[in-house]
């Protein structure tokens, strides 16, 4: 769908400024590193398989990751209608920002409308937060208006489609394959306030669901149950914008009020589990602060090898529970 392409061929301030839409602005939280969700812009294999509206496909691409290099794609309608938009990367800076220049063109090749494509990857709780702003100008708007007014639509089942693709990219799709990487990794806060409080804020759950979840208005609570004893449970399942769903299943094992607290726990995205994690939070009473070490070891299955994205998430949420105790 060419309301999806991005260009810029000249300045847009000498096109008639009055016919041009204002920009696109959208944005979307990945459960996954920027390094990943930065990846997936990155060669045409990724782009073929998220790069156009649902129900649409990317039959060809050519894509330079460099400053200068091509972005070239063509999308293929459900009717086997073909649309090409050609451009160039004009700023690329791993792993926080893109910036795209294109033109979008008609079956001969001559240009329809531009847009200047600005991508910011954030670092954000539950994964990475990434901002598009899209600024059309029109070569000929009584084409061009009505594909960039299907725009937001079209970007967001696209989105939908880059959300399975940072999955698959992440092993979180169903393969043949079997494997196991394990990792281990320890971090470690110090908050002003006293112990028996970061105790209640680890174990009771109307303090744990103050920072215990996904990015707020990003995703949506399903089901949360906590019992924090020897044997006891804790459960919790969201849905995240672009529709995948994430479940925090675990198992207490060790509880020694305001001491520790060691638990063993699964992780899944949709139906595929893609790891299983023994936890232990060490918590030590420093006069009215403490400080909380945090030591996880896990095993992360069959091609969901990014160990390193467990261990920024449980950053954030240490950082999220930090600011809880300051409410």
């Amino acid at each position: 769908m060419k309301e999806m392409l991005v260009s810029q061929v000249s300045d847009p301030s000498k096109a008639g400024a009055a016919q041009q839409p204002p920009p696109l602005r959208l944005s979307r939280t990945f459960h996954a590193r920027p390094q990943t969700v930065f990846k997936a812009w990155s060669s045409a294999d990724h782009i073929k398989r998220w790069f156009s509206p649902e129900t649409f496909t990317v039959s060809n691409a050519t894509v330079e990751m460099h400053v200068g290099g091509a972005f070239d794609v063509c999308m293929r309608s459900p009717d086997g209608v073909e649309h090409w938009t050609r451009g160039t990367f004009v700023e690329v800076t791993p792993p926080t920002r893109l910036v795209i220049d294109a033109h979008a063109t008609d079956s001969s090749g001559h240009p329809l409308f531009r847009a200047y494509t600005e991508v910011d990857f954030t670092d954000t709780l539950g994964g990475t937060r990434m901002d598009l702003v899209q600024t059309y100008t029109f070569v000929d708007p009584s084409i061009a208006a009505p594909m960039v007014a299907g725009a937001p639509e079209g970007w967001r089942t696209t989105l939908d489609k880059l959300e399975r693709e940072v999955v698959r990219m992440q092993g979180g799709l169903e393969t043949e394959v079997h494997s196991v990487v394990h990792a281990t990794f320890q971090l470690e806060r110090t908050y002003d306030a006293p112990v028996t409080r970061v105790w209640t804020a680890l174990t009771d759950e109307a303090a744990k669901q103050k920072w215990f979840a996904g990015t707020p208005g990003r995703w949506e609570l399903l089901e949360r149950r906590m019992d924090v004893r020897v044997g006891g449970r804790e459960y919790l399942k969201g849905r995240w914008e672009g529709g995948v769903v994430s479940t925090f299943d675990a198992i207490y094992h060790d509880v020694v009020p305001n001491e520790r607290l060691v638990y063993a726990y699964e992780m899944h995205l949709d139906a595929k589990k893609i790891s299983v994690s023994l936890a232990t939070m060490q918590l030590n009473a420093e006069g009215r602060k403490t400080t909380l070490t945090v030591t996880e070891q896990g095993a992360f299955l069959d091609g969901y090898d990014d160990a390193a994205s467990r261990e920024q998430g449980t950053g954030h949420l240490l950082d999220a529970l930090g600011a809880s105790l300051k409410n």
